[in-house]
């Protein structure tokens, strides 16, 4: 039995996307950007990766026109994030959750990163309980998968 899979591993990035005006972040180019992710996925790939602030706070919102709104879930794999510079409360960080849920478009998130951890937004993280939380969703089905990014030092890491 092998432990490799057919599965191609190439993931679709929904930071930085098309824009009708290069001035304005939040111009996505949305036809465009449906024929990128048609192409995406018509040649197998199926790992979309968005967050709430990328492209000023529009890629959720592309993600769930160029990919949700026409594909069946079980079709693609779709990540996001929390970032503690948008959710400094445990209440902010719970209406940025349900948003994302608004914006996408999904019931639930296949991977949710707690996002850029260093050693400040480590800190903030706690006082949020993030950590704690997203574990609670992911055991109330919201979330497949929890995982992080770490932009900080290995020193740290450990």
């Amino acid at each position: 039995m092998s432990v490799f899979t057919s599965e191609k591993k190439l993931g679709f990035g929904l930071m930085r996307l098309p824009l009708l005006d290069e001035n304005d972040k939040g111009s996505i180019d949305i036809e465009h950007t449906k024929k990128m992710v048609d192409a995406f996925m018509e040649n197998g790939f199926t790992y979309f990766d968005t967050a709430w602030m990328y492209c000023s706070g529009k890629s959720e919102c592309a993600a769930k026109e160029a990919l949700v709104s026409r594909y069946p879930r079980e079709s693609y794999t779709l990540a996001t994030k929390l970032h503690c510079a948008f959710a400094k409360t445990k209440e902010e960080r719970d209406q940025v959750f349900e948003e994302q849920f608004r914006k996408t478009g999904v019931e639930y998130f296949d991977y949710y990163l707690i996002h850029d951890i260093e050693k400040e937004h480590y800190d903030k993280y706690n006082e949020i309980d993030a950590f704690n939380w997203i574990q609670e969703k992911k055991a109330e089905g919201l979330v497949k998968h929890v995982g992080f990014s770490f932009h900080d030092t290995a020193e740290f890491l450990d």
